[in-house]
């Protein structure tokens, strides 16, 4: 049988880097090569694969068509062999991921899938963080985090899950009291719970049903969506919520006011590093969460 010729793996290595990190120049510095000499190196993968993977203008590297199909069918091979290897090593090590995760979206829609995740990836161990200001301490404390937010800052990987409706929820009875209609003098008498970060939510909602300039009684503030739920469902006011986080909480108690379609400046992101993507624990999560979508 005739033995296959293996590309040259430094060829491949600098190929992938190069696209999961979106930049040559922060592959080449990941590598620790120059510049010209990352660009020979995907070079002579071209040659041994025969087609462009790379458009190249003024220092700038582009993914061809071919390209993207080349790294599409590269990628998992790659994973697999990582896998592999790491099945058949006698130092075996954990691989720890520092998480930073919102305690709602953890709740409902994170822990319930993580079996999933630890039967592909057993070495996998991740350490939740719930705390606040969670991107500020990416790439610091922690390896990534999972935010809910009009978008991350410039200089993060950044992956959209999700876009969201705006809700109005608050526990059955209130809900029957204040009537199926918008009322500006019943709402005025309300008390609105709302996420210290996510005010334009409230600003969104009113302007939907109609009453852009409506003040109710009371705004009491939370920093944590699962205890608005059961605020909303003890009563104690009307929620501002995304219609994911009620459906996800199947809470009987609990209802939305009017029938409005209201969209949500916010949404929740996956962030971290462009660097931290060469790392195996995060590239792993972040594999399995984007085909995962939670």
């Amino acid at each position: 049988m005739a033995t296959r010729r293996l590309p040259p793996l430094r060829a491949l290595e600098a190929f992938v880097r190069t696209v999961r990190l979106g930049s040559a120049r922060a592959a080449a510095e990941e590598l620790g090569l120059s510049p010209s000499a990352l660009s020979r190196r995907i070079g002579n993968l071209e040659e041994f694969v025969g087609k462009k993977l790379f458009t190249r203008a003024r220092q700038a590297m582009q993914l061809t068509d071919d390209g993207h199909a080349f790294f599409e069918a590269v990628n998992p091979q790659l994973e697999a062999l990582a896998r592999a290897v790491e099945s058949q090593s006698d130092n075996l090590s954990l691989l720890r991921l520092h998480l930073g995760v919102l305690p709602l979206f953890g709740t409902q829609r994170l822990f319930p899938r993580l079996g999933e995740l630890r039967e592909r990836h057993p070495l996998l161990h991740i350490d939740i963080d719930t705390g606040a200001h969670l991107e500020d301490r990416v790439g610091d404390v922690l390896d990534a985090a999972i935010i809910l937010s009009r978008g991350p800052s410039r200089g993060l990987h950044a992956v959209r899950l999700d876009y969201n409706k705006v809700h109005a929820i608050c526990s059955r009875d209130l809900a029957e009291r204040i009537g199926p209609e918008p009322d500006a003098d019943r709402l005025s008498r309300q008390t609105f719970l709302i996420h210290n970060e996510l005010s334009e939510s409230f600003t969104a909602w009113r302007a939907e049903i109609g009453l852009p300039e409506l003040e109710p009684t009371a705004i009491d503030h939370f920093d944590s969506g699962q205890i608005m739920l059961e605020a909303a469902a003890q009563g104690l006011g009307i929620a501002i919520m995304h219609d994911d986080h009620m459906r996800r909480a199947a809470d009987n108690r609990l209802a939305t006011l009017f029938n409005v379609e209201v969209e949500s400046p916010y949404s929740y992101w996956f962030i971290c590093k462009p660097t931290a993507l060469e790392e195996r624990p995060v590239r792993l999560f972040h594999d399995w969460l984007v085909k995962a979508e939670l």
